[in-house]
């Protein structure tokens, strides 16, 4: 039944129709639960709000199924935006960005030139930005462009996720690059994925292990309470500092564990996404837990 569910949100999450008809609901079915805003003024100030409480932050202005030069362009000139109102409204927080969003399906080089164009304007305001990873369709693509990225700048990185099989592979050759770890959000093959809960909590912590090893920065990107108690059981042991590691979680999903890690000394991050283009990303939250689903429609009959 759990799986049913999850592959029923995936394949929702990739209909273009209800996601064209999404930007004109607004942000209901409870998706203001978790997207902090329709705009950048609304997503600033819950920014700041979080960092007033210890919080650090990465945004992401949602955006998916771009399919024309002159959007690509326009979603670079938002995350230009995005970083200048970082530096206005003086808060702590990263931005991330899908590649798709910049142009990938349409025009490799055009995709390129937009991320160049976001990581000098990033380096000059010393704000890290994340190449958020999607669908398998595009791994190779990402990685590619990231290592060639890094060739001239060193504030970018990317994710690495943990039910494919070749996760501690990349992990391995990603020795020194910022990364999140997560476990994974999309409905992926048998063939370069796991599929059961069981092995894919293992190689995620198994990731976590090898790069924080390595002597890497690294994101743990989980609500999962196992695994972060295990962690840091881990970074003890091991005498990893704590300003080597952080924590992530996804805006307005277990905020009052999200304050217990900042009191017990750890960094954390919120993951704070935001836009009118909200359907495909609040589709895959509700696939990857059940609970999420009630989530959602408590926040709809709440209104």
């Amino acid at each position: 039944m759990k799986q049913a569910s999850r592959n029923f949100f995936l394949f929702l999450s990739k209909n273009k129709t209800l996601n064209k008809s999404a930007k004109r609901w607004g942000l209901s079915l409870g998706a203001s639960k978790v997207v902090a805003g329709a705009d950048l003024k609304e997503a600033m100030e819950s920014v700041r709000k979080l960092n007033q409480e210890g919080l650090m932050c990465t945004l992401d202005h949602l955006g998916e199924f771009v399919t024309e030069k002159q959007e690509a362009k326009d979603a670079a000139d938002y995350s230009l935006k995005t970083l200048e109102a970082i530096v206005n409204y003086e808060v702590d927080c990263n931005l991330s960005l899908k590649l798709t969003k910049l142009g990938l399906d349409i025009d490799r080089k055009l995709c390129i030139q937009n991320m160049e164009k976001i990581l000098e304007k990033a380096a000059a305001y010393d704000i890290f930005v994340r190449i958020d990873m999607e669908d398998y369709a595009h791994y190779e693509q990402t990685l590619d462009i990231l290592k060639q990225l890094r060739k001239k700048y060193s504030n970018v990185g990317t994710v690495i996720q943990a039910y494919l099989y070749r996760a501690s592979q990349d992990v391995e050759a990603l020795k020194g690059v910022p990364l999140r770890l997560v476990k994974g959000a999309y409905k992926e093959s048998p063939a370069v994925a796991m599929q059961e809960k069981a092995a894919i909590d293992e190689n995620f912590f198994n990731i976590i292990q090898i790069h924080l090893l390595n002597g890497s920065y690294t994101a743990i990107a989980t609500h999962d309470h196992v695994i972060i108690e295990k962690v840091k059981a881990f970074v003890t042991q091991h005498n990893i500092p704590r300003d080597l590691f952080e924590f992530q979680m996804l805006y307005g999903f277990r905020t009052e564990m999200q304050l217990q890690i900042v009191k017990e000394g750890y960094l954390f991050r919120t993951y704070v996404p935001f836009g009118k283009d909200w359907y495909g990303y609040f589709m895959r939250r509700l696939a990857e837990r059940p609970q999420n689903v009630a989530f959602a429609f408590k926040g709809l009959f709440s209104k």
